[in-house]
């Protein structure tokens, strides 16, 4: 029996693969399992998300980089998709200030480069 109105979402395979999931480890890790928005504690399965700063579409040599990476609550992350729907071309703009960093979302003090 098919559900009339409802839409699937097909997982992104990079998403499935080992690497990607022992990095999103790592960062949830680093972040404390905190969202780094509002410090919602993200710790129960299903409620943490960890984003990329800058799309893979848009800047798929990040895809894999440690510092590309931030821990956000289910709220917050939606927030972020909406803003990056708005502005067009795949780029974000902040509309949450991310305590720890600098204007264009990064961490302060990540690696240079």
């Amino acid at each position: 029996m098919a559900v009339v109105g409802v839409k699937y979402q097909k997982t992104d395979p990079f998403y499935l693969t080992p690497t990607w999931r022992a990095l999103r480890i790592r960062v949830l890790k680093r972040d404390n399992f905190r969202c780094v928005v509002c410090g919602a504690d993200v710790s129960a399965v299903g409620s943490a998300r960890v984003d990329h700063i800058k799309p893979r579409s848009t800047h798929p040599q990040l895809s894999l980089d440690y510092w590309n990476l931030r821990t956000l609550c289910t709220l917050h992350d939606s927030q972020a998709h909406r803003e990056r729907q708005r502005g067009g071309g795949g780029e974000r703009i902040e509309r949450f200030v991310v305590p720890g960093s600098d204007g264009e979302g990064w961490p302060i003090g990540r690696r240079n480069g």
